[in-house]
């Protein structure tokens, strides 16, 4: 047991290591052996867990699609229906700010285009477009699809403003609704 808990933890270490060496230098730029270097590990040990560097970017994105939709979870379970959307702002906000480089090689990947990667980020989308439009179904927020749109959109913008270092496009102000 305490080895496998130790190949979770060094994959978990090699996928952090990857997030922060493809933000630094791109996707296509970032060799296996930077991301070893990153992780202070031998190039060959990447391989034991990520056959190809793709499927180290596909665990990344996934890492990354499964924090963003936890976030939400946890906004959808606790908000009453008149904080629901600022809670859902706020919590994506948040995980801009604390996990910055997923999100900007999430921007990466939509640009990528590898079908298992183009795959990964549809799903992704999908899943975030479920959480939303379901909260805000059962909230009985008026509009729904529209809000769960705007909601996208928003996030969208909030990316692109980070990317180009352009605070002034995620100040919105006034009410979301």
């Amino acid at each position: 047991m305490a080895r496998n808990a130790g190949s979770v933890n060094r994959k978990a270490e090699i996928v952090s290591a990857a997030i922060e060496a493809f933000a630094e230098n791109g996707y296509y730029k970032t060799t296996t052996a930077q991301v070893a270097q990153c992780a202070e590990i031998s190039q060959p040990y990447i391989f034991r867990f990520f056959p190809t560097k793709e499927a180290l970017l596909l665990a990344v994105l996934e890492v990354s699609w499964t924090r963003i939709i936890e976030y939400l979870d946890i906004v959808t379970k606790s908000a009453s229906a008149s904080d629901l959307e600022r809670g859902l702002i706020t919590a994506y906000e948040e995980i801009l700010a604390s996990h910055r480089n997923e999100i900007l090689l999430q921007m990466q990947a939509q640009t990528i285009r590898e079908e298992s990667i183009q795959e990964s980020m549809r799903d992704g989308f999908k899943q975030v477009r479920q959480v939303v439009l379901h909260a805000f179904r059962n909230a009985n927020i008026g509009n729904p699809e529209e809000r769960t749109y705007l909601f996208l959109a928003r996030g969208m913008l909030c990316n692109i403003a980070e990317a180009i270092q352009l605070p002034e496009l995620k100040q919105f102000g006034g009410d979301v609704g």
